[in-house]
């Protein structure tokens, strides 16, 4: 018994790509249905939530050898729009860049680099993000955690494979950010749940294990992965002189991966020789001075090193790409009030997605767009109580069970939400078997969080990852 209200309302659209390859589009909700039961009695398939998808499908194409590309963002509590509208879909924003960008209302243009040049794409919109909303009647909670996010996220991939005859095309997932965590376990639910085995996993500004970048006290790993991501930032701002970028990227990770550990671990221990010494590396590496440094024990915290740097010319740097600036109401505040980094990037990526979902793809609501929203938040953590978050597990099994699946993995050196040298440690600690360790490849970008907003590093990353779908498929 399946109850019928609400049902799925999808708009169809067509349209031509650049090479003049006619594609289809299909935006809209789908219905999220739970089998139920009351005392162990079959209650019915009854609707739970409504999750909007964008689902773009290259006209004539073979669906056994057609790829197919499951996006989502992060958050938690983001919508897909910064890949579906940055990077990965037929059209995309028009903003600027650091220090250059557009007033509003800003611009959207075609997009002849998109992945759907290679693969069919489908943007997906996790509860309470975008127009997906818990179902009428039903509360959202238990979505707004790990394993309820990944548990509806997997269903509507199963349904959207199953309703479009596409189990046997190549299948990919893309993940931004903590969407890069939800494609990790992803791998591993679709295998163990549905028998669905993947291509390969598209990681970009990827995040797998919390403790990376927890600056609590008693964990001293994350000043250390975070330090060249600080030293890159300083370079862009001119505090390294006329050093290349490369030269002083790996002087920190060398300082960050063997010595600065140690001396942090020393503690109270190091002599005062030893101290002095460490104190200068790192206020040399970060841009900061001698001073500061000293003051806070070695540890640079992220957001009040992103307050700190250039503090002398009354401005903060972004934590999503450090290549921004800004200024805050109070140049004397530890910590900025916002990230000026997001300020740049939320006012064209709203107006760009509300104006083409309604004019350009047919979909009208009254709804709010949810581009990135709180309203998930407490964000439940429940099945890692006593533990860090953390998914290299899952991915290592994944990877174990099906030895052809393939991780492209896209760092942003000015990312100070998810540093690329955090990403490298976590992926050193995979339990894979030497052999399938080529199975994974990291490209990096002189840009941040969503390396796409610079012009340079989109072109590049547009080529690895059509270039990572193809090589996939032999």
């Amino acid at each position: 018994m399946t109850n019928d209200t609400p049902a799925d309302n999808l708009v169809t659209t067509w349209h031509t790509l650049p090479s003049g390859q006619p594609y289809t589009v299909k935006a809209g909700t789908m219905v999220l249905r739970e089998e139920t039961f009351t005392d162990g009695a079959f209650d019915g398939h009854k609707a739970k939530a409504e999750m909007f998808v964008t689902a773009y499908t290259l006209d004539g194409a073979d669906p056994l050898t057609r790829p197919v590309t499951f996006a989502f963002n992060g958050g938690p509590g983001s919508s897909s729009v910064w890949l579906h509208l940055g990077v990965l879909g037929p059209r995309r924003v028009v903003m600027g860049d650091a220090g250059a960008l557009l007033p509003p209302p800003y611009g959207l243009a075609d997009n002849a680099e998109t992945l759907l040049n290679d693969s069919d794409l489908v943007f997906i919109d996790p509860v309470s993000t975008g127009y997906s909303r818990a179902a009428e009647g039903e509360k959202p909670d238990a979505y707004h955690g790990f394993t309820g996010d990944v548990e509806s996220v997997g269903e509507i991939i199963r349904l959207w494979t199953t309703r479009n005859g596409r189990w046997m095309s190549p299948k990919f997932l893309a993940g931004e950010s903590y969407g890069t965590l939800r494609a990790a376990a992803l791998a591993d639910h679709l295998q163990t749940r549905y028998g669905m085995y993947l291509n390969g996993l598209m990681l970009i500004s990827s995040v797998l294990d919390f403790i990376t970048g927890d600056f609590n006290p008693g964990n001293d790993l994350a000043y250390a992965l975070y330090l060249p991501t600080y030293a890159a930032i300083a370079h862009h701002h001119g505090l390294h002189g006329d050093r290349p970028l490369a030269e002083v990227l790996r002087e920190a990770e060398e300082y960050a991966g063997r010595d600065y550990l140690w001396a942090l671990a020393r503690g109270n221990r190091l002599s005062a020789e030893e101290r002095a010494a460490a104190v200068a590396t790192v206020a040399a590496l970060t841009g900061l001075s001698e001073q500061y440094v000293d003051q806070v024990d070695l540890r640079l915290e992220h957001i009040r090193f992103f307050t700190e740097l250039l503090r002398s010319r009354r401005q903060i740097v972004g934590r999503l790409d450090g290549r921004f600036t800004g200024w805050d109401a109070d140049s004397g505040r530890e910590q900025f009030e916002r990230d000026p980094s997001m300020s740049a990037i939320v006012g064209p990526y709203s107006a760009a997605l509300n104006h083409y979902l309604r004019a350009e793809l047919g979909f009208t609501s009254d709804l709010p767009y949810e581009i990135l929203t709180g309203r998930v938040h407490p964000w439940s953590y429940k099945e890692f109580e006593g533990a860090h978050v953390h998914v290299t597990s899952k991915l290592s099994a994944a990877m174990r069970d099906n030895h052809h699946l393939r991780v492209h993995v896209a760092c942003g050196y000015h990312d100070g939400a998810t540093p690329y040298f955090a990403a490298e440690h976590t992926f050193a600690q995979l339990r894979i078997p030497k052999e399938l360790s080529g199975n994974v490849e990291f490209k990096y970008y002189e840009a941040g969080h969503m390396m796409y907003v610079h012009e340079p590093s989109r072109l590049r990353q547009s080529a690895d990852l059509a270039a990572f779908v193809r090589r996939s498929l032999r």
